[in-house]
């Protein structure tokens, strides 16, 4: 099945730990999504306005989101999660002033808690990935004015944004070379970001475009960041529960 796909993504950190009463959207809807058919939009989180939106995400879409992972093998649970068949969700809500991503997502993180009945554990599961981390020299991105609607998006070969935090870079960029991108870099904060690359550079075959720089080359020239090859453990977690369908809004 084809299927369009609108990278327009955030990245946040979990609630803080014992935290009492949990962040939430002024309001919110979470609905199962028709059933795809043809050519279909997916929206992989969207902040326009005062709204957040994700359109015919799956649960594991939102679970990465919520929990700041990169990539589908840092999540077990039932099959049903990854299911872009009957298991599409929608999702719509309210957010109040200019939060910071993290606070959206803490947000979604509740959202999926109360509606969907969403349970997990976390555990380290060793792997091979890139880690993002600082270069010898002087960071090369301009920090962004946090004043400023947001304006990020990635494509084929290139990043722009201009509140991109480091967690959504390696997000994006662990979507497009389908690669597991970690954020090791210390860095807090957002930046303006314009990053271009020869697409599929980034992992062991050829690249598409041998023109560009690679991946490897390109951040360490654009962004003042450099990565790096590791095998070591990393974040998961493991889903306990989940209802498929979700609680009236």
């Amino acid at each position: 099945m084809k299927y369009a796909l609108a990278v327009v993504l955030l990245l946040a950190t979990g609630l803080p730990a014992g935290a009492a009463d949990p962040p939430r959207f002024e309001a919110a809807t979470l609905k199962q999504a028709p059933p795809p058919s043809g050519n279909y939009p997916i929206v992989l989180g969207l902040v326009k306005g005062s709204r957040f939106y994700m359109t015919n995400v799956t649960l594991s879409d939102c679970l990465k989101f919520a929990y700041g992972l990169v990539s589908d093998a840092q999540i077990s649970g039932p099959d049903w999660m990854w299911s872009k068949g009957d298991h599409l969700y929608d999702i719509e809500a309210a957010i109040p002033g200019n939060p910071p991503h993290d606070l959206i997502m803490q947000m979604l993180k509740t959202l999926l808690t109360e509606r969907m009945g969403v349970v997990i554990h976390h555990e380290d599961k060793t792997m091979k990935y890139l880690a993002l981390v600082r270069g010898k020299g002087e960071v090369k991105m301009t920090p962004a004015d946090t004043s400023q609607e947001r304006n990020n998006s990635g494509g084929t070969g290139r990043l722009t944004g201009n509140r991109a935090s480091l967690a959504l870079i390696t997000m994006l960029l662990s979507r497009m070379e389908h690669q597991v991108i970690v954020d090791q870099t210390g860095l807090t904060g957002e930046y303006q970001i314009q990053l271009r690359w020869a697409p599929g550079s980034g992992g062991a075959g050829a690249p598409a475009d041998s023109t560009a720089p690679s991946l490897f080359t390109a951040v360490q020239e654009q962004l003042g960041l450099k990565l790096e090859s590791r095998n070591g453990p990393l974040d998961t977690i493991v889903v306990d529960h989940a209802d498929k369908i979700p609680a009236e809004n």
